[in-house]
């Protein structure tokens, strides 16, 4: 009998909006397009194959799908910023600087880097499970992370084109 891939959904569907709120940002549209793509897993679930990977590689591929067709329906906007009930104003304005750089150097990449850099950190991929993902090596997806994050530290240590500040040498990613 084949392995269900949604056997186990708790830990897919954390793992699979987290990818989604990376990649589009949290809140509503992101719960949409999670919910697309677990519409869509249980509609194709007997094509999963575990002899390619484990769930979570199948439903990313299916996310980035469900997220391109979100993005190209929507018009440009900025990134959202999230509320941070009970902090302080200066902590407040301190995480939304620091969000608005990592968001406007993200943008300064090729989308190759930003796609890896959300299946590693938005959905907590391994090198493996990218490589699966991506159809590469787990060497090959190992290195394009290694410079993606080397390019991204770049962008966040040069000054932004429109604000002239240099970033901290010590990104939180």
């Amino acid at each position: 009998m084949a392995k269900d891939p949604l056997a186990n959904p708790k830990p897919l569907m954390e793992r699979t909006y987290a990818y989604v709120a990376y990649r589009i940002g949290a809140g509503p549209e992101a719960e949409d397009v999670t919910s697309e793509v677990f519409e869509q897993a249980l509609r194709y679930r007997h094509t999963y194959d575990a002899s390619r990977g484990e769930p979570i590689s199948w439903l990313i591929g299916i996310a980035r799908r469900c997220i391109a067709r979100s993005l190209a329906a929507r018009p440009p906007q900025s990134a959202p910023v999230d509320d941070g009930v009970g902090a302080t104003t200066a902590d407040l304005a301190g995480e939304a600087l620091d969000r608005i750089e990592l968001q406007q150097a993200l943008m300064r990449l090729p989308e190759r880097d930003r796609e890896l850099l959300a299946l590693r950190y938005g959905s907590d991929l391994t090198a493996r499970e990218i490589g699966r993902v991506l159809d590469l090596t787990t060497n090959a997806a190992e290195v394009a992370l290694h410079r993606a994050l080397a390019r991204l530290r770049s962008e966040l240590l040069e000054p932004g084109p429109a604000s002239g500040v240099r970033v901290s040498a010590d990104p939180v990613l």
